[in-house]
């Protein structure tokens, strides 16, 4: 059985994953921060371990990683202060990668968003500066880590129901939103095709079926 450990394991995306994976026949553990959130992580199908990746050594995390196959980075700091957006979504994620590769766990699937990267264009006095520059160094150490890696990089995150289709080829300067339902259905996907290793899949709500919009 294939045993995935979810990292922002009350996150709404991660909430709506852990169902299909468990549903897939695989056996997941969701990290969360708050003792409160274990119910919700336990009607999942999910285990709840709860554990602060943020303030953990690599050390730490490549025991909490052991024994299983891959590992999902669905956290993030969710805004506020600088500070702690580049605590969570750059140092945290990458100290991640680092307990992954430590842990022998070869497959890594990082929760992005859709013109991630060095080149993000936000304005150093734009609120979301921190997070954009923490997915960009988060994504670049991915890359060049010695991981099965998966890049899923989801449009604006909406409340919306999942219609299981995408499009992997937005048109430039669409506003179309990605829902967190359909983001699940393509981390799920992925999880299960060794032909998105190695990928960055960008996407968002669409015409295509998930499965077919993922192919290389």
């Amino acid at each position: 059985m294939t045993k995935v450990l979810i990292i922002g394991g009350h996150g709404k995306v991660a909430l709506l994953l852990a169902p299909l994976l468990t549903a897939a026949g695989m056996e997941v553990t969701s990290v969360i921060r708050n003792a409160a959130h274990i119910d919700d992580v336990a009607a999942t199908g999910a285990t709840a371990v709860v554990h602060d990746v943020v303030s953990s050594s690599v050390t730490e995390l490549a025991d909490l990683f052991a024994g299983h196959d891959a590992i999902v980075w669905s956290a993030g700091a969710g805004g506020g202060e600088p500070e702690r957006t580049y605590a969570v979504d750059r140092d945290a994620a990458i100290a991640t990668m680092d307990a992954a590769e430590k842990a022998g766990v070869e497959r890594y699937v990082m929760v992005s968003y859709h013109g991630a990267g060095p080149d993000h264009g936000v304005p150093p006095e734009n609120s979301f500066y921190a997070y954009a520059e923490s997915k960009a160094a988060a994504d670049a150490r991915l890359r060049e880590a010695a991981l099965a890696w998966t890049i899923v990089g989801p449009g604006s995150l909406t409340l919306e129901e999942p219609t299981g289709l995408i499009d992997t080829a937005p048109v430039a300067g669409t506003s179309r939103g990605t829902s967190r339902a359909n983001t699940a259905l393509v981390i799920a996907a992925v999880l299960q095709r060794p032909d998105t290793i190695l990928r960055t899949i960008e996407f968002t709500d669409g015409e295509v079926p998930v499965e077919e919009a993922i192919a290389p």
